[in-house]
């Protein structure tokens, strides 16, 4: 098992899980860091929340939120950083910054952004519904990918659950990067109410993803995500 650990770090006052605490440049950069000393193999940089009911963002703030962070990292933490936008605009600009991955969690700027990666050398992680028909298309040819299964972006519980059930079909296509971290699904799996107390649960569908295929897990919570995964591979 050689599952990589993409640690999540929101330059946002709203995220559902976080929102707020690294939202000034230093903090997310302080924040970053520390995650890599953590452990995590990438860092996923979001300037926009995508919790339902959140406010829309122009790409213009989006960048920044994104671009001091991004510069002061790039090419000095050594390991992968990852944009998440679905913002052509940020992505370009992103790529030309230094960013290694373009994380987007839309279908419709996908041909875009993929155009953005193939030019900037930079890898794409997409919405996995997509796969199929822009790889007949060739739009994908040379570009490295990510499949995200997409959990909880409208979907219920029990759709959630076949998008995980499915993690192993899935990876036979390419590989796969799961971002379920402190979801809904994980509170309506464990039925605990109390903000912040689901690491259990989150740490169970993060070990389930790796051992059912999954190439990278996008989570929070880095250091416990990782010592979960180093126990689990020594014993498979």
């Amino acid at each position: 098992m050689n599952t990589k650990v993409m640690g999540i770090v929101n330059v946002t006052p709203d995220s559902f899980s976080d929102g707020g605490q690294f939202y000034r440049p230093e903090q997310a950069i302080a924040r970053a860091r520390n995650m890599i000393d953590e452990g995590a193999d990438m860092i996923d940089l979001g300037g926009e929340s995508t919790r339902p009911g959140a406010t829309p963002l122009d790409w213009r703030e989006e960048w920044q939120r994104l671009e001091p962070v991004l510069k002061s990292l790039a090419g000095k933490v050594g390991v992968p950083l990852s944009i998440d936008t679905y913002h052509p605009e940020t992505a370009e600009r992103a790529v030309a910054c230094g960013a290694d991955i373009i994380n987007c969690v839309y279908a419709e700027p996908i041909a875009r952004m993929a155009e953005i990666c193939a030019k900037g050398g930079a890898s794409l992680v997409m919405p996995a519904k997509c796969f199929d028909k822009m790889s007949v298309s060739g739009q994908l040819d040379g570009i490295r990918l990510y499949l995200d299964p997409m959990i909880g972006f409208g979907t219920t519980r029990e759709e959630d659950l076949e998008l995980l059930r499915g993690i192993p079909g899935l990876a036979k296509k390419g590989p796969v990067l799961v971002g379920a971290s402190r979801k809904r699904i994980v509170k309506k799996l464990t039925g605990e109410k109390v903000t912040g107390k689901n690491l259990g649960g989150n740490l169970g569908i993060a070990v389930w993803c790796a051992m059912n295929g999954a190439s990278v897990v996008r989570v929070h919570d880095v250091r416990e995500t990782v010592q979960a995964l180093k126990v689990v591979s020594a014993l498979i």
